[in-house]
């Protein structure tokens, strides 16, 4: 049996707030959608940067967590894995790639209660087939403010 692996890495920056919707069964979903960077010398030896917009998909308390603490602009860490969908649209299929969200860390400082943190919590979660996925992090403390 062969062994694989399907896992994503981004560091970016948001490009709008989280849109926040909840499927029938009651999960929550957020849609992020994260600018990556990256600067090259082209042939002329000019300075370019070309940008990367990655549709990234958080589910129940990673979903809850990005809808309270994350706005436009905000720098986060996320590790995932690549999923490949398809719909028809007027006749024509047309194809997506999302990146569904298993660990997030926020990287920015922000104001808590006269001070200032940086929020580097690790929300792990699990999958079952592309399902809605599940929390394994139990000992959570609700009264945590990140």
């Amino acid at each position: 049996m062969a062994n694989s692996i399907n896992r994503v890495t981004i560091l970016g920056n948001l490009g709008n707030d989280p849109e926040i919707r909840t499927t029938n069964t009651g999960s929550t979903i957020a849609t992020l959608s994260i600018a990556t960077s990256e600067s090259y010398k082209d042939k002329s030896g000019n300075w370019q940067e070309t940008t990367e917009w990655h549709r990234i998909k958080l589910w129940d308390r990673l979903a809850e967590r990005a809808s309270q603490y994350l706005r436009k602009g905000s720098k986060v860490y996320i590790e995932g894995k690549l999923k490949y969908g398809s719909y028809e649209k007027d006749g024509i299929t047309r194809y997506t790639t999302d990146i569904i969200g298993l660990s997030l860390i926020m990287l920015d400082k922000r104001e808590q209660s006269g001070g200032d943190f940086t929020s580097t919590s690790n929300y792990n979660q699990g999958s079952s087939a592309g399902q809605t996925s599940q929390q394994h992090d139990q000992d959570f403390d609700d009264d945590v403010p990140f």
